[in-house]
């Protein structure tokens, strides 16, 4: 039982050690289609005017209270 248990053990770890992103694979992560936004600053801005303009304190990293002053 002992054995087995260890093969197991033996096993599961090794599965998790291939995990993670290989160097030659990063090229294609790093293109702008694979980010969430594609244009940072257009949806930076984007997400500011729709929070000034809707009143709420806060949201995405931006201050002040909806005046748009800020």
């Amino acid at each position: 039982m002992r054995f087995i248990s260890a093969f197991v053990l033996l096993v599961m770890l090794t599965g998790c050690s291939s995990m993670g992103v290989q160097p030659w694979e990063r090229d294609l992560l790093a293109k702008d289609s694979m980010q969430l936004s594609a244009d940072y600053f257009d949806n930076f801005y984007d997400e500011h005017i729709y929070f000034s303009k809707e009143a709420s304190s806060g949201g995405q990293g931006v201050g002040g209270g909806g005046c748009g002053c800020n």
